[in-house]
C-alpha cells in the first residue's frame, strides 16, 4: 500500500492529511487560494512532500489515492457566480420555481426579497408535452419548441441547461430527446442537467430546484476538477481522485458530474463522518460534532454512531435541494470573524478575514479585529511557535485593533473587550447548537461534544459550558479532521424512487420492481470503483409519513425485493416506533402513507489505525515547555503549557492547561481534566 491522501479546502485554509504506507499520520495546513482552489491543494502536496523529504513528483508517483472535498458548489451558491443557467420546463409551469411552495425564510417581514434567480423568467422556456404519474404519454413532446427553446437560449448566452418534464422520474423518454435536440442545436453548450437523473422523484417544484442548482454548480464545478486532474497529472500522480458528497460517502469525478449539486457542504460532511469513525473507536455512540474553522462553524448531531441524514426539506443558500444530506448546519462564527461595534452593541461575524488578510495578529495586512486576535490577546494561542511552528502573532497589533474597534467605542478596557468577543461568539455557537438539537429532540446534556478545527479545541470547553455537556473529545488530527474524515469515508450511491401510496394499497410487484431497478443502478454507478456487488453493504429503506405531513423519514426495510404483506405490517409498525423516537410522537391508528423507496449501497475504503501519531511520554509533568498567562473570565491565571506531541496514551493534565498541538491548542480550564486515551484523542471532563 502507498501513501494516502485527503484534503478539505475550507475558506480559510487547505487541509491536508497524508497516511503513509507504515500507517503514520502527518497533517499541514495552507492558506486557501480562493481565485483558483487547485493552486492550494498543489502548496499542501508540496508541503507535505517537503516534510518528507521528497520531490513533489516522487510523492504523487507514489500516492495510492486522492479524496478531495472542496467548498466550489457552496461558493458559487454564495456568491451566486454559477454559469448562465436556462430551463426547459413543461408548459404551465415556467413559474414553478418562483412559487417555492409559498416558503418564505423570513414570515414576518413581507419586504424581504426573493432569493437571486438562477434562470431569469426569458431563459424559463416552456415546452408542450405531457406525461401521467404512471408514465403514459398524454402529450407527445413537441420537438420542434424544444428547437426554438434551444435557439433562444443560445441567443441569450445560456452555458448550462436544465430540463424538467412532469413525471420524467416515471417515463424519462421526453427528457432524453429534449437532451439530444439541446447538443443537436447547440453542440457547444457546457453542461446539460436532465431532472430525472439528477433528482429521479417528485414533486415538481423540489426537482425543478434540485435540477437548476445543479445545472447551476456543475460547469464550476467540472472546470475546477479538471484544473486539478491536469495539475496532479503533471505532478505525476495517475491514481483515482474521489471527491466528497453530501450524503456522506465519496465517488469518482465522473459521476458527481452528473449530481454536482451533491457536492453542497462536501468538506463539513467529511468532518462528520471522521468523528463518527473516532467516537465509535473511543466507544462514544451519541454525540454533536462541532467544526470550528478560520471562516464557519458546523454541527451535526449523531446518534448511536450514525449522523443525522435529511431526505426532505433541505434548504441550502435560499434554493431547495431534493437530495439525501448528511444534516449539517453551519453558522458564520470562525477565527476568522470580523468583531465591531454597531449602535452601542458588539457584534461578532458572520463576515470573515478569511486567509488573506486575515486576522490581525497573522501580520498579513489585516486591519479589522477577529476571534483569533481576542484568543491571542487573552493568551490561549502560542505567540512564538504558532501554526506549526511557521508564525509569529503580533500580539501588540491584535491589542490595538481591539482597544480601537471595540473597547473605545463600547468604554472598556481591551481585555473586557476581548472577553466579550469570546462570550459573544461562543454564545452563537453553542445557540446554533441548541437550534439543531431542539429540531432532533435531543438535550445537549446526554451528549458528548466532538471538537475540530483549526479552533475547535481552543473554545470546545467554553460551547459545552454553555450546552451543560460534560465531556469532551478532541482528536489530537483536529486541525485537519475535515481532511481525515474525507480520506476514511467509504464509497456511497444514494438513490431515491418515488412511490407515493398508502401502505395496504401497496402493489408488492411494483416495490420489487423499483427495488431491483436502484439495486442495479447502484451496480452501475460504482463499476468505476472496481468494486462488486459482493463486496458492497446494501441497505433498503421506506421513505415514510403520515398522511399530510410535508417531510417522510427513512425506515429500514431489510427484507428488500422480498417484502410480502407481512413485512408490510412489520415496516408500518418500525415506522411508528421509529416516529415517537424522534419526534416524540406517534399516532398508531392512522396508516402511513409510503412515499418512495430508498437504496444506499456503501463500499468500505480502508481506515487507518490510528488518527495521529502517538508520544512517548506517560508523565505529563515531563512534557511542560512553561507558562502562558491565560484569561478565564474573571482574571489572568499561570497556565502550565504542555508540548501534546509528546504525551502518551494515559497521559492525564489537570486545568488549568494548555496543549500544544501543531496548528491548534487544546484549552482546559480550571476544574477540568484532560487524557489523553491510546487511540489519540484528548477526552476533557468538565465539571
Amino acid at each position: 500500500m502507498g501513501y494516502r491522501v485527503g484534503v478539505d479546502v475550507g475558506g480559510t485554509f487547505t487541509d491536508v492529511i497524508c497516511v503513509t504506507p507504515e500507517g503514520e499520520v502527518v497533517l499541514d495546513k495552507t492558506p486557501t487560494t480562493l481565485d483558483d482552489q487547485s493552486t492550494g491543494v498543489m502548496n499542501g502536496l508540496a508541503l507535505l512532500a517537503e516534510r518528507f523529504g521528497r520531490p513533489l513528483a516522487d510523492l504523487c508517483g507514489d500516492l495510492d489515492i486522492l479524496v478531495h472535498g472542496t467548498t466550489t458548489a457552496d461558493n458559487t451558491m454564495i456568491e451566486m457566480n454559477g454559469a448562465a443557467t436556462g430551463l426547459l420546463v413543461t408548459e404551465g409551469h415556467r413559474d414553478e420555481i418562483e412559487m417555492r411552495r409559498v416558503h418564505k425564510e423570513e414570515i414576518w417581514d413581507p419586504t424581504y426579497p426573493a432569493p437571486l434567480p438562477i434562470a431569469r423568467r426569458r431563459a424559463r422556456i416552456p415546452i408542450p408535452e405531457r406525461m401521467d404519474f404512471e408514465g403514459n404519454v398524454l402529450l407527445a413532446l413537441d420537438e420542434e419548441a424544444v428547437r426554438r427553446g434551444v435557439r433562444r437560449l443560445r441567443q441569450l448566452e445560456v452555458r448550462s441547461i436544465a430540463v424538467m418534464f412532469l413525471f420524467s422520474f416515471v417515463n424519462p423518454a421526453h427528457e432524453r430527446r429534449a437532451a439530444e435536440i439541446i447538443r443537436e442545436e447547440y453542440p457547444d453548450v457546457e453542461h446539460i442537467s436532465l431532472s430525472h437523473e439528477v433528482m429521479a422523484r417528485g414533486p415538481e417544484f423540489e426537482r425543478t430546484s434540485t435540477t437548476l442548482v445543479n445545472a447551476y454548480v456543475a460547469p464550476r464545478i467540472a472546470a475546477y476538477v479538471g484544473q486539478l486532474q491536469e495539475k496532479l497529472r503533471s505532478a505525476g500522480y495517475g491514481g483515482p481522485l474521489l471527491i466528497m458528497q453530501s450524503t456522506g460517502g465519496v465517488m469518482p469525478p465522473e459521476y458527481v458530474s452528473r449530481r454536482a449539486v451533491s457536492l453542497l457542504a462536501s468538506g463539513p460532511t467529511g468532518g462528520v463522518m471522521g468523528a463518527a469513525l473516532a467516537a465509535s473507536r473511543a466507544g462514544v455512540g451519541d454525540f454533536v460534532a462541532v467544526d470550528m474553522g478560520g471562516t464557519s462553524f458546523d454541527l451535526c448531531l449523531v446518534r448511536d454512531g450514525r449522523p443525522e441524514i435529511k431526505t426532505d426539506w433541505n434548504w441550502r443558500y435560499r434554493y431547495y435541494i431534493g437530495l439525501p444530506m448528511v444534516d449539517v448546519q453551519s453558522v458564520g462564527a470562525g477565527g476568522g470573524s470580523i468583531a465591531r461595534v454597531r449602535q452601542g452593541a458588539l457584534l461578532v461575524g458572520p463576515e470573515s478575514a478569511g486567509s488573506n488578510p486575515g486576522p490581525v495578529c497573522y501580520g498579513r495586512g489585516g486591519t479589522r479585529p477577529t476571534v483569533t486576535d481576542a484568543d491571542a490577546v487573552l493568551g490561549y494561542l502560542p505567540a512564538d511557535g504558532f501554526a506549526g511552528g511557521r508564525m509569529t502573532l503580533d500580539v501588540d497589533s491584535a491589542r490595538a485593533a481591539i482597544e480601537r474597534d471595540v473597547a473605545g467605542p463600547l468604554g472598556i478596557d481591551v481585555v473586557e473587550a476581548a472577553w466579550g468577543v469570546e462570550r459573544i461568539v461562543n454564545a452563537n455557537m453553542a445557540d446554533a447548537t441548541r437550534r439543531v438539537l431542539a429540531s432532533h429532540g435531543a438535550d445537549a446534556r446526554d451528549l458528548a461534544l466532538i471538537a475540530y478545527g483549526g479552533n475547535g479545541a481552543v473554545h470546545a470547553w467554553a460551547i459545552a459550558a454553555e450546552l451543560g455537556i460534560d465531556r469532551i473529545l478532541v482528536p489530537r488530527a483536529a486541525p485537519a479532521f475535515s481532511a481525515l474524515g474525507v480520506l476514511v469515508a467509504d464509497y456511497v450511491v444514494d438513490l431515491l424512487r418515488a412511490y407515493v401510496v398508502p401502505l395496504s394499497q401497496v402493489e408488492l410487484g411494483r416495490l420489487r420492481g423499483l427495488l431491483i431497478d436502484l439495486r442495479d443502478e447502484a451496480a452501475k454507478e460504482l463499476e468505476p470503483t472496481g468494486l462488486t456487488l459482493d463486496q458492497i453493504d446494501i441497505g433498503v429503506f421506506a421513505q415514510m409519513c403520515y398522511p399530510g405531513q410535508n417531510f417522510d423519514m427513512s425506515v429500514p426495510a431489510p427484507e428488500g425485493d422480498a417484502l410480502d404483506e407481512p413485512a408490510l405490517l412489520d415496516l408500518a409498525e418500525r415506522f411508528h416506533d421509529q416516529h415517537e423516537r424522534e419526534r416524540g410522537f406517534c399516532f398508531r391508528n392512522q396508516q402511513p402513507l409510503l412515499r418512495g423507496a430508498r437504496l444506499v449501497a456503501r463500499g468500505t475504503t480502508p481506515k487507518p489505525d490510528h488518527f495521529a501519531e502517538p508520544g512517548t511520554e506517560p508523565d505529563a509533568d515531563a512534557t511542560r515547555t512553561g507558562t502562558r498567562s491565560a484569561y478565564f473570565g474573571s482574571e489572568f491565571v499561570d497556565t502550565p503549557v504542555f508540548d501534546g506531541t509528546r504525551l502518551a496514551g494515559g497521559a492525564t493534565i489537570a486545568g488549568p492547561a494548555q496543549i500544544e498541538e501543531p496548528f491548534t491548542v487544546v484549552v482546559v480550564p480550571p476544574g477540568t481534566t484532560a487524557r489523553l486515551d491510546e487511540l489519540g484523542n484528548y477526552e476533557l471532563t468538565l465539571d
